[in-house]
């Protein structure tokens, strides 16, 4: 366990974080993402207040649906990404980082309901199977679907989306039905994983963590997430910052970098090419699937895939390979990914 943002956070079970991704990979695990924020947005003008702030354009879903977006500042950078839950004509369920919920709070208004609640991932190629006798209704909900079903008579809104590359859903319980939940979903052959392995799952899937790959000074431009961005809506908070960039194109993008050996890339790190820096390396990590290090960098735009660095790690520098993410081929488009989305080419 370890404390952050007034929680303390399950990083790894005793099985370890290797054997945590690994399940997650081939067959199924749960998280306990409860530190994630809710904030609840009712009434007849709650669409037009996020329509108003958020960068994603709500019209392009429908009741039932759920949807990947920013909140920015006036420059134009992230001050948090979010899933938005469209759960009711007039109901949304607005999922901030742990971190975010009460600046998102303040922006959007609503209600804070992250204190009521649970919130559980169920991640990983077989997760409908193993959710098939516990909950078959949850199998239904495909990608970005949002459904209230009945468990054990407590009422439980479930989205298929999720933070690993792989299919799967979160559910939202009354936090006094989590334990038994928990215990019914670990009976039904699922495996607990840790925010540890949450990280090295989401990172070979390609998707940015707010702190690190997203967060003040980086845009969603640079964050190569320009579909997350209604571009048709008259206005939403550092549209004018973001149309600025478009035009001249950004600074930095995000792309992946690859080593051929085991050693991690980490948050930090210099990137160098013909023996200048050209970048840093925003998230690095051992990749388990891989057995290679693997990172997420900005780095200068004239970089392409294909291209060769070289990034120090303390003395040393290792060379490393410019990619497209996600590094794995996983079942989900990058646009399709969440909490959050994954890295456009």
């Amino acid at each position: 366990m370890a404390a952050f943002g007034g929680w303390e956070m399950p990083i790894a079970y005793a099985g370890g974080t290797l054997k945590e991704h690994r399940a997650c990979r081939r067959d199924a695990v749960i998280f306990d993402v409860s530190h994630l924020g809710t904030i609840r947005v009712t009434g007849s003008s709650a669409f037009d207040r996020l329509q108003a702030i958020l960068t994603n354009d709500l019209s392009r879903i429908s009741p039932r649906h759920a949807q990947y977006t920013h909140l920015l500042a006036d420059d134009g950078s992230v001050v948090d990404d979010i899933i938005v839950w469209w759960r009711g004509e007039e109901i949304f369920d607005v999922m901030p980082n742990a971190s975010n919920t009460s600046s998102v709070l303040d922006a959007l208004g609503g209600t804070d309901v992250t204190d009521e609640r649970a919130v559980v991932a169920i991640q990983g190629p077989l997760a409908r199977q193993r959710l098939e006798r516990l909950l078959p209704e949850v199998t239904r909900v495909g990608h970005f679907e949002v459904a209230e079903v009945t468990w054990h008579d407590a009422s439980i809104v479930v989205a298929g989306t999720g933070y690993t590359g792989e299919d799967g859903v979160e559910v939202a319980l009354p936090r006094r039905s989590a334990e038994a939940f928990w215990d019914a979903l670990i009976d039904a052959g699922l495996t607990p994983a840790g925010l540890g392995a949450r990280d090295t799952l989401r990172l070979e899937a390609g998707l940015p963590l707010y702190g690190h790959d997203l967060g003040p000074g980086i845009t969603p431009l640079q964050a190569g997430l320009s579909w997350v961005v209604g571009w048709s809506k008259p206005w939403f908070r550092g549209r004018d910052a973001l149309v600025a960039e478009k035009a001249s194109g950004p600074a930095r993008r995000l792309r992946g970098l690859i080593t051929q050996g085991r050693q991690p890339l980490r948050d930090g790190c210099d990137v160098y090419s013909n023996d200048r820096v050209v970048g840093v390396v925003t998230s690095g990590n051992f990749s388990p699937s891989l057995s290679k290090g693997i990172a997420l960098a900005l780095i200068e735009p004239g970089l392409k895939p294909g291209d060769s660095v070289m990034v120090r790690v303390r003395e040393a520098f290792l060379p490393a390979e410019v990619t497209l993410t996600p590094f794995l081929s996983l079942p989900s488009k990058p646009e399709e990914l969440s909490v959050s989305a994954g890295v456009a080419s």
